[in-house]
């Protein structure tokens, strides 16, 4: 019964993620300071990360790998998160930034950006797990959507609202992805 009302839940979300896709990039983040910029401005690493290489896109890498850089014209601006927790945002905004470093994707902070990244997190505790779903979109100047990226990443435990279960590692997970999908597109796109 439990696992039906997960399914039931999913579907209901599904046309919030859909209706977040609008045109309006401004007023993103209803609590002002938990978005990825502002973690960034607070460790004072926001700015522009990252340059060009000239590699095609390379699969995920496991940690302590080297991942391939793209080339890329793109200037990626992640706009603050919706939906994830104060404590998660540190790790995923860190790794955000790392692996689109390594990829070779410059991150930047308000004007020059040439696409604008969305995020949208819900966790969602069933039994003994919790599922983190993530979407992002990936928008250009004017709000207009280009492309979706998605995912859910399981974890143990099942504890509350599942965000008491969702640890850095996993918010570092699904930057990895993130990125390495942001990279695969960004190529196809530039080709």
């Amino acid at each position: 019964m439990r696992r039906f009302a997960t399914i039931i839940g999913l579907m209901l979300l599904a046309p919030l993620f859909s209706a977040c896709a609008g045109t309006d990039v401004s007023g993103l983040n209803p609590q002002p300071g938990r978005g990825i910029a502002s973690v960034e401005a607070q460790r004072g690493d926001g700015g522009v990360a990252g340059s060009s290489a000239s590699q095609a896109a390379a699969p995920m890498a496991q940690e302590g790998q080297t991942v391939a850089a793209v080339s890329t014209d793109a200037r990626v601006q992640f706009a603050p998160v919706i939906g994830a927790t104060e404590e998660a945002l540190p790790p995923l905004s860190s790794r955000l930034s790392a692996r689109a470093r390594q990829r070779g994707i410059p991150i930047t902070q308000g004007a020059g950006a040439t696409h604008v990244v969305k995020g949208y997190f819900s966790a969602i505790a069933d039994g003994n797990e919790t599922t983190v779903i993530y979407v992002w979109d990936v928008l250009d100047p004017s709000g207009n959507r280009l492309h979706r990226i998605q995912g859910q990443q399981k974890v143990p435990g099942g504890e509350g609202d599942g965000w008491s279960s969702v640890t850095g590692q996993t918010m570092e997970t699904i930057a990895d992805r993130t990125v390495d999908d942001l990279a695969a597109w960004l190529t196809r796109d530039a080709s």
